[in-house]
């Protein structure tokens, strides 16, 4: 009995489901988190009588067909790249941005990987690092004795150098745009990278080319909404209910079949 194999993948795809609901609520608290969606799409059919078939000599032909389809599988996983709410951290080297853009980040490896996390902080050699110790690409150096510092929506990073009452400018912070977001690879540690689909990353300074502008001791929120979760989590259970009750309705038809004398 195929209602039996077809039920079973709708329960595998509402498990998928409720995976991907599950990664977003625990989320919910990450700097620059962006939420996924499960995307569905029905398997193969099996053609028992084709439409348009010639019913008669005279050329009548079947207006409708039978299909019988093999269930669901889960087409794609993509992230939703809206932008997140900002919120205010009162840290210096905090920063959120408000547009399309992505901040570069120099992977152990020598790769580039992008964020929208800019909880940014020195390391021992004053050099800008992300949260996990890796450089922000270009490279800036904070001096030990720099103090005020300040970054400009455009991306300018100065501070005042030791006695000097003139701001010394210390480097130029750059983002990357890519034409599908949405294709990025997700690496983990809130960070993404380059693949074919997403198309090559376009560089370009804040406030250029729509890549957005920065907001100095702020940072960019999930754009997890809980009640829109738990609805879909609530909705998710109910489609897993209902094929596992498929699934009871084709077992106790085939103990029926098996019960005739």
């Amino acid at each position: 009995m195929k209602a039996l194999y077809i039920a079973s993948t709708g329960m595998m795809a509402q498990e998928r489901n409720v995976d991907v609901i599950s990664n977003n609520i625990a989320n919910m608290r990450t700097t620059g988190f962006k939420r996924q969606r499960a995307e569905f799409a029905d398997v193969l059919y099996q053609q028992v009588r084709r439409a348009g078939t010639q019913t008669s000599d005279q050329g009548t032909m079947l207006p409708a067909g039978i299909e019988i389809g093999s269930g669901v599988q889960t087409l794609a996983t993509p992230r939703v790249m809206s932008q997140g709410t900002v919120a205010p951290t009162e840290r210096d080297l905090d920063v959120a941005i408000r547009g399309e853009g992505f901040f570069m980040i120099e992977l152990p490896d020598g790769r580039t990987a992008y964020t929208r996390d800019g909880a940014f902080d020195r390391n021992a050699e004053g050099e800008l690092v992300n949260s996990s110790g890796f450089p922000v690409q270009p490279g800036i150096v904070i001096p030990e004795d720099a103090v005020s510092i300040s970054i400009s929506p455009s991306g300018v990073v100065e501070a005042l150098i030791g006695t000097d009452p003139e701001p010394t400018e210390l480097g130029q912070l750059q983002l990357a745009r890519f034409v599908n977001k949405s294709g990025l690879e997700s690496l983990g540690e809130n960070l993404f990278a380059e693949t074919a689909a997403s198309g090559t990353p376009q560089i370009g300074v804040p406030n250029d080319e729509s890549t957005g502008d920065l907001l100095q001791a702020y940072l960019e929120q999930a754009n997890v909404n809980s009640v829109t979760e738990v609805a879909d989590l609530i909705a998710a259970q109910r489609a897993y209910e209902m094929n596992a009750r498929v699934i009871s309705g084709a077992d106790q038809m085939m103990q029926s079949t098996s019960q005739l004398r």
